[in-house]
């Protein structure tokens, strides 16, 4: 059976009120959502984001970051860190996949609407299960494009309390995206890595499992 899409506005007691100290006025309005919506942080429950991880990554990366990212996922699988994410670059979906096949909450929030969104198999266990939540902060919005892929990522940082950029480039979109992050004053992590100067150089600290 498929899951109703729940509406959620600003003035219901399961939106993420503390979001808004990091969006201010780019706090959505109303999120959309399909799935376990008791995984979602809100104001009144602050228990849930405690430990809800984010993970970004560059579109390319070296192969030794590919090694790292793969064994975060593992750790946060196997002990039960919830996470959060666009799960769009290849990194991304890679972690993802390894994250399905754990128990912990997941949500996923894609750069798009969920009205007419195919549910694809492998997200289908975890739906029945009550552990995955899939958000959008978009309605009437079939696909995704640069905008609201930036759009997404702030909302999904601004949800999270711990944020792991596993790679950015030089001079990319990415590693912008982490100063805000920085300057948002939210915890950022990054692998040890020569390929990661770029971050640590901006303050990021060293991910270590189990930090």
């Amino acid at each position: 059976m498929t899951q109703p899409i729940q509406r959620i506005s600003q003035t219901d007691d399961n939106f993420p009120s503390y979001i808004q100290a990091y969006l201010k006025n780019d706090t959505p309005e109303t999120i959309w959502t399909r799935g376990n919506i008791d995984l979602l942080p809100n104001g009144t429950n602050d228990a849930k984001k405690e430990d809800l991880w984010a993970i970004f990554c560059s579109s390319k990366c070296p192969g030794e970051i590919i090694l790292n990212a793969h064994d975060s996922a593992h750790h946060f699988r196997n002990n039960g860190v919830a996470t959060v994410g666009g799960f769009h670059s290849p990194i991304e979906k890679e972690c993802l996949r390894v994250l399905l096949r754990g128990s912990q909450p997941i949500i996923n929030c894609p750069a798009r609407s969920i009205e007419t969104m195919r549910i694809k198999p492998e997200w289908k266990e975890s739906l029945s299960q009550d552990r995955l939540l899939i958000l959008s902060i978009f309605h009437n919005a079939p696909r995704q494009n640069a905008t609201k892929a930036e759009k997404r990522n702030h909302f999904v940082a601004a949800l999270a309390n711990k944020i792991l950029i596993a790679h950015a480039a030089e001079g990319s979109k990415t590693l912008e995206f982490a100063q805000t992050l920085l300057k948002w004053g939210k915890p950022v992590y990054t692998f040890d890595s020569s390929y990661n100067k770029p971050l640590l150089q901006l303050g990021t600290q060293l991910y270590q499992f189990g930090s």
